[in-house]
């Protein structure tokens, strides 16, 4: 067990540079509310569910870190900070990094029964502060969500996803090849919320030039044809 625990402690210090010993990191919230749950998730598969919300409150007042008692959590999960929520039928892989103020939300059901409403998140999965994940939706594995980015359809392996809504954006190969990018997106101005929205008008702007291009050249060849037979 203690080796367990040595070994979750490094894959914290692994990622956040900021504690100097193992000892700082066993007063982070976030390894409180993932301890708590542990017990509250044994509890709520027992079907010893008021116990397991009693534990699931506890841990929410002490550590302003909420995960349902149901939601399945793989090995290494660190929640940077508080504030977190994630819902009942939320799936976690391994080596899962979360930062402040993420939901993990879920959608109601069309049919108005309960079933699997909350994300799954791959391994290496990296989620930055204040982004909202909705929905029965697959986050695939070591893909990065940005900052306060909204997130309600499947995400690729791999990919970046920023804005509202998320949409997928084009990273350097060295960026991409890391093995953690602190906050899911790399410090750069690509990633600024103006710049952002220019990046994104001159695509759309260049790709209505190449409609346009295609139309005309369509244009020129029937106009050509109509001569030839005239």
């Amino acid at each position: 067990m203690f080796q367990r625990l040595a070994t979750y402690i490094d894959s914290i210090r692994a990622r956040d540079p900021a504690p100097r010993s193992r000892a700082e990191i066993l007063l982070y919230p976030g390894v409180w509310a993932l301890g708590y749950h542990r017990l509250a998730h044994r509890l709520f598969r027992a079907r010893r569910f008021f116990l397991a919300r009693l534990v699931n409150h506890w841990s929410r007042w002490t550590t302003a870190i909420d995960i349902h008692p149901g939601a399945r959590i793989g090995r290494n999960f660190f929640i940077d900070h508080g504030f977190v929520v994630i819902g009942e039928t939320a799936e976690i892989g391994d080596n899962v990094t979360i930062y402040q103020c993420v939901t993990l939300g879920g959608t109601s059901p069309d049919n108005g029964v309960g079933g699997k409403r909350h994300p799954t998140l791959r391994d290496g999965v990296i989620i930055g502060s204040g982004a909202q994940v909705l929905g029965p939706i697959d986050v695939g594995a070591r893909a990065r969500i940005g900052a306060n980015a909204v997130v309600t359809k499947d995400v690729a392996e791999g990919a970046v996803m920023v804005g509202i809504p998320a949409k997928p954006t084009l990273v350097e190969a060295a960026a991409w090849q890391k093995d953690f990018v602190p906050y899911g997106t790399p410090c750069s101005e690509v990633f600024d919320p103006a710049t952002q929205k220019l990046e994104l008008m001159r695509c759309e702007i260049e790709t209505l030039r190449k409609r346009l291009d295609a139309m005309i050249e369509a244009g020129e060849a029937d106009a050509a044809g109509r001569r030839n037979i005239g």
